[in-house]
């Protein structure tokens, strides 16, 4: 239960609202779904493109990161990716099929 509090503070506004909730009306668990750096936006670009498609997904910065974040407007430890255990497999489609282009 403690861990459903934690998560629950992170998902805010328009993720929340769109974030799944199970039969009691509990956020549903978030997954790892994959890290991307920050340097060339690959999380920024990512995060969107999931929610373009209609999967809500959250974006922590690991160690550090956040501070980085805050006061350079970048994080050097990049950003985790989690989303709703029931779109994982959605989202991980949607990631392997980005990573299969080359530029």
């Amino acid at each position: 239960m403690g861990e459903q509090l934690e998560w629950s503070r992170l998902i805010t506004g328009s993720v929340y609202e769109s974030w799944p909730k199970d039969e009691t009306g509990e956020l549903e668990e978030p997954v790892f779904l994959c890290h991307c750096r920050n340097i060339d936006f690959e999380d920024s670009i990512r995060i969107n493109m999931l929610r373009s498609c209609g999967i809500p997904c959250l974006g922590l910065h690991p160690g550090d990161g956040s501070f980085g974040s805050l006061i350079l407007g970048v994080s050097g430890m990049g950003t985790h990716i989690y989303v709703p255990k029931s779109l994982f497999e959605d989202a991980k489609a949607l990631i392997d099929e980005e990573n299969s282009y080359e530029l």
